[in-house]
């Protein structure tokens, strides 16, 4: 019998995921989603599942939605979580009211390659209907896939970025190391802590399992039993051949200061550093040259770094990781332990405390407390093995102290002994520490929930001994970007208002006793960055440069032209002179430095730092991370946006810090007022003239007509000379008398391209539309009957591209470490190779340097084209499938294995450069099951098995050809997760579709 009171909290949890409720008929779907089974509506009783929500008010509100389909809410009643009941004790001295739980699930990060959008149309927006209608019937045809016709399209649910894949090499290099150092042999378990020791990482987990197989680096012994943990590692005796070679004389000496130089830079990035960043790095840091020769001979630095090749045609492209010295090692083993031992052997009364382990998970949910400092932030780790363990502990202490028989009074407490304390307001027992005795009374610290309070010492019992085995509850953490500011009021006030309380989501940067965080409040429409906003709490308001409504400005200078139509300008004002006089003192400072302590060696969403812009330093703030060594940056007081290297940035110099934060971004964000068109709705043509109009003027002016201040953002008329008083000569005038506007509104798909494009596949998997009149449903093809058989718009042939050769595969019969990046259903879904997909990250990071960096000259496509294409904020490589004359392209994506629609401004020739690493996209089908038509239960139970998931694929059989599109293999999905068995696939769906059967 299923439990009905399991089930309410399940479809809590799914109703409050959504503020705007979710519909009945999706319902079953989110619940399917979250829990991986049904609503059993029935086996609680129930003929409907209409009839079970009716019967549960407490939980669920049915209202009918605006298209009249009952939507379903979550109650807001009186009933709330024990984690707010609890967390809300601590503010009762301060203010009333409760701490409020937010969302603290993540949103997808743009940044994340292996967790892309699950909305197929987040590229474009549809703007009439008859567009609508078109694109929808192309949608419907482009995801048709042969052995599904049932397939489910509802986005999933975000989910928190997967941890980034890892280089066998670099893991097998570094675990070489740390055993030569342990020539008697290491116990696995002691490996993990030793390599987050010597390399500031984790070891992934990937490799403790295949550490059996790299008999080149290592021998492994079982003593005792089979379990990994338990096994002892040799290091694989070198051949003298090897030692030989080793032996033999380098190329040209690298002089000592070089060497250490160099290895000063390659320890402020432990995440990696490319190659051909060091020369000028090295120019920037130490005001002299790199010898030349260093490039050629990067075994000259293997005694400092790990050398990893991700792309083997070019040693170029190698990335240098950091070797840490034995000796550092040592000093900061001894630190480590003695600070662990410390935390460790807290003894309090007789009893030892275990240390609180920080979540293994990158994004963890806490909930905060309290601040007064923000180097140190009192918080609580939400989730199993913390929050539910805690509510498991304080139920056992509440039916242990409610027998009188358990309840010894500590009539005599010391300051520093653990107690159990009878909680004032609610019938409560929880943990505290005594922190100072008075006459009658006693302070104490409850030690899980982060406050303290005075309170009777009759409230006083003695902490029983099984009550020590959990961790305390609450921690401390330190808030990134702020630590020249935790105590400032103004921060600290920005901070109580906008996390105190409640249930936020955490980035760890750094893992130490006191950890580094970012936090994110993610309950709004947009995520907010706790760190960030406090930061601007900083600013003075009064070196603002907000424009007035009907006030002229002389003197400007339009700074950047969106492609959107939004402008940002500069205008003259004391906020601007102030800043300009820091810039040059930081110019100054910069150059006379000659040091690495300026390196940007961890950097975050939200840090504010410096950048070059036009061979100047300026303040950047960073908006997104593509891996650990490219990321986006603002240039705040300019406007424009750029995609670089960790290694361009630099520290704000502490003496300037406290100026430059304090001046407010002097960039004002503008967009030209009464055009025939909108923001956002421009054309290419359009922002090109206004480009070329203004950004090489030097004497502009402007008069603002509106403010919206929600939006910070100014309508103005813009103007290239002074006479700002007539309308009729400024640019908005000029611009709307232009023909510049014209958009082409016929849509249609492309079903005709040239015969053979010079990068074509000679028998392209493309979409005709004979090719699906028969498998859409009627009106699909009605709709696709409206598109016509035009064909394409004339263009220029492609430049001609040497694809990169196939994907090697194993043997047949033999496995290969898989992640699934997309899955239909198991007669479609697409597989990435785990070993190589760091190698992608790498190609990735190259190409949003190359192409962030280009013109914006739009290509000319063709179907069946190979080029890049930009997908939020990534590029691709992509193949186009099709063409629409209003300016968007399907595009299926070769290294991930989506089809997407983008608009035909965001494609570029993919260069040679980008066509070395095979595409990494595998199309398949799992093996060892009939052919049939999935429904659409079964897809989703399918997917939530495999979809964003390492795992183990065994090939059954490929179906080869010559272009990697058109390959197809047939395999055998084994989920390895579980230390007790593993899980093949094709059963758990080959019972799924058994209980179906039965059950109809």
């Amino acid at each position: 019998m299923a439990d009905e009171e399991l089930v309410k909290k399940m479809v809590r949890a799914v109703l409050l995921s959504s503020r705007s409720g979710v519909s009945l008929s999706n319902l079953q779907v989110e619940y399917k989603d979250l829990t991986g089974e049904l609503i059993p509506y029935k086996q609680l009783g129930y003929a409907t599942l209409d009839a079970l929500l009716h019967s549960m008010p407490s939980v669920v509100k049915l209202d009918k939605g605006q298209s009249g389909e009952v939507v379903c809410h979550a109650t807001t009643g009186n009933e709330v979580t024990r984690i707010t009941k609890l967390a809300a004790r601590q503010h009762t001295a301060k203010r009333t009211g409760r701490p409020q739980v937010v969302n603290c699930q993540m949103r997808v990060k743009p940044a994340a390659p292996f967790v892309l959008n699950g909305e197929f149309l987040n590229n474009y927006t549809l703007k009439d209907k008859d567009t609508f209608m078109y694109t929808a019937a192309f949608m419907l045809l482009i995801f048709l896939a042969p052995s599904n016709l049932n397939e489910n399209t509802t986005p999933a649910k975000p989910k928190l970025p997967h941890s980034a894949p890892y280089s066998p090499k670099l893991v097998q290099s570094r675990i070489k190391e740390v055993l030569n150092k342990h020539s008697n042999g290491l116990w696995v378990s002691k490996l993990p802590p030793l390599y987050r020791e010597h390399y500031k990482q984790d070891l992934p987990n990937e490799a403790l399992k295949d550490l059996e197989h790299w008999t080149h680096i290592c021998s492994v012994e079982k003593p005792c039993s089979n379990k990994p943990q338990e096994m002892l590692l040799y290091p694989t005796q070198r051949s003298s051949a090897t030692s030989k070679s080793s032996t033999l004389a380098s190329p040209r000496d690298l002089p000592p200061d070089v060497k250490q130089k160099l290895g000063e830079l390659l320890l402020k990035y432990s995440s990696g550093l490319w190659a051909h960043a060091l020369p000028k790095l090295y120019q920037d840091t130490y005001k002299c040259k790199l010898p030349e020769f260093v490039l050629d001979h990067l075994t000259l630095l293997s005694d400092i770094c790990t050398i990893d090749y991700p792309m083997p045609d070019n040693s170029k492209r190698a990335i240098l990781y950091a070797k840490v010295l034995e000796d550092e090692n040592r000093n900061q083993s001894g630190l480590a332990g003695s600070e662990t031992k410390e935390t460790v052997e807290r003894c309090l009364s007789s009893q030892t405390v275990p240390s609180l382990v920080i979540p293994r998970e990158e994004y963890p949910s806490v909930l905060v407390v309290e601040a007064s400092d923000t180097n140190s932030v009192i918080l609580r780790y939400i989730g199993e093995g913390y929050s539910k363990a805690q509510e498991k502990l304080e139920d056992e202490m509440r039916e242990f102290y409610g027998q009188d028989i358990n309840k010894v009074a500590l009539t005599s407490p010391l300051s520093g002994q653990l107690t159990a304390v009878h909680a004032e307001e609610e019938e409560e027992i929880l943990r505290a520490q005594v922190c100072e005795v008075m006459a009658d009374k006693v302070k104490v610290y409850y030690v899980d929930h982060g406050f303290s309070e005075v309170i009777s010492k009759s409230k006083l019992f003695e902490l029983h001994e099984k009550f020590y085995r959990l961790p305390f509850q609450a921690t401390k953490c330190k808030l990134a970007g702020l630590e020249s500011f935790s105590q400032e009021q103004a921060v600290l006030k920005r901070f109580e208002s906008m996390a105190t309380g409640k249930i936020l989501l955490a980035e760890i940067l750094e893992r130490k006793e006191v950890p580094l965080m970012v936090l994110y409040d993610t309950s709004q429409d947009d995520d907010i960055n706790i760190n960030a906003a406090c930061m601007k709490a900083l600013q003075d308001k009064s070196l603002e440069s907000p424009l007035k409504v009907n006030s002229a400005y002389m003197n400007v200078n339009v700074t950047s032209v969106c492609s959107d139509g939004t402008i940002y300008c500069q205008v003259p004002s004391r906020g601007l002179t102030k800043l300009n006089g820091i810039l040059e003192k930081t110019e100054n400072y910069l150059h006379s430095q000659v040091t690495s302590e300026l390196l940007v060696s961890r950097p975050f969403c939200g840090k504010n730092c410096l950048a070059r812009y036009k061979g100047k330093w300026s303040r950047v703030e960073i908006t997104n991370l593509h891996g650990s060594r490219v990321l986006d940056i603002l240039f705040v007081d300019v406007g424009i946006r750029a995609s670089v290297e960790v290694t361009e940035l630099r520290e704000i110099p502490p003496p300037l810090l406290r100026d430059l934060i304090s001046t407010p971004p002097q960039a004002l964000k503008c967009c030209l007022a009464d055009l025939p068109v909108s923001v956002g709705s421009w054309t290419p043509d359009a922002v090109h003239w206004l480009r070329d109009t203004v950004l090489h003027c030097s004497d502009c002016s402007l008069k603002a007509t509106k403010v919206d201040e929600s939006k910070r953002l100014a309508h103005v008329y813009l103007f290239t000379s002074k006479n700002f008083h007539d309308t009729s000569c400024s640019l908005n005038q000029q611009l709307a008398d232009l023909n510049l506007w014209n958009h082409q509104k016929d849509v249609f798909l492309s079903s005709r391209g040239p015969s053979k494009s010079l990068n074509a596949p000679t028998n392209p998997a493309t979409i005709h539309n004979t090719d699906v009149q028969d498998k859409a449903p009627h009106t699909a093809r009605r709709m696709l009957s409206l598109l016509g058989s035009q064909s394409a718009p004339p263009c220029s042939p492609p430049v001609q591209l040497a694809l990169p050769p196939l994907l090697e595969l194993p043997e047949i019969g033999q496995n290969m470490d898989v992640f699934v990046s997309v899955a239909c259903h198991p007669g479609h879904f697409v597989l990435q190779p785990w070993q190589d997909m760091y190698k992608l990250v790498d190609l990735m990071g190259e190409m949003i340097l190359h192409y962030n960096k280009m013109e914006e000259k739009p290509l000319k496509v063709e179907k069946n084209q190979v080029c890049a294409a930009k997908l939020e904020n990534n590029w691709y490589r992509v193949l186009v499938k099709g063409v629409l004359t209003n300016g968007l392209v399907s595009v299926f994506q070769l290294d991930y294995g989506k089809h997407e629609l983008v608009s035909c401004t965001q494609l570029r020739p993919l260069t040679q450069e980008f066509c070395q690493l095979p595409f990494q996209a595998i199309t398949a089908q799992l093996a060892g099951l009939k052919p049939r038509q999935w429904s659409e239960e079964a897809s989703i139970v399918f997917r939530n098995h495999v979809e964003k998931k390492p795992l183990v694929a065994q090939l059954d059989s490929v179906q080869e050809a010559s272009q990697s599109w058109d390959r197809k293999v047939v395999i055998y999905l084994v989920d390895t997760s579980q230390e007790e068995r593993d899980i093949w696939l094709h059963d758990i769906m080959a019972e799924f579709t058994d209980e179906m059967s039965n059950a109809a």
